[in-house]
């Protein structure tokens, strides 16, 4: 793994929360990249409102900052774990990828 994308610490889930509270949708950015991790059936299920809803109104079971400065933030969907990396700004958040990951990858700090 690039260290840019390692976890260099861990953020508290209420703290994050508390960052990202005052966003909305309009606030969420995706781009290209941001699904390029995924294969054509996962496409098919992981869209654009429903990786924005899992921001908004999931919650996470690991936050972390990474050493590029982006959050690596972790969530449980139907059996599976989605690592949303973000790069949060002031007004807005961008999603710069998530991908389905083993539970054996969750991050130990």
């Amino acid at each position: 793994m690039i260290k840019g994308h390692k976890i260099k610490k861990e953020i508290s889930i209420i703290d994050f929360l508390e960052i990202i509270k005052h966003l909305d949708e309009e606030n969420i950015n995706t781009t290209r990249h941001t699904f390029f991790r995924l294969n054509e059936k996962q496409r098919k299920v992981f869209k654009e409102k429903l990786i924005k809803d899992l921001i908004l109104e999931g919650i996470p079971i690991f936050v972390g900052t990474q050493f590029n400065g982006c959050y690596a933030v972790f969530y449980s969907f139907d059996k599976e774990i989605i690592r949303i990396t973000l790069d949060i700004q002031l007004n807005r958040i961008n999603i710069v990828t998530f991908y389905i990951i083993d539970k054996n990858q969750m991050p130990k700090i």
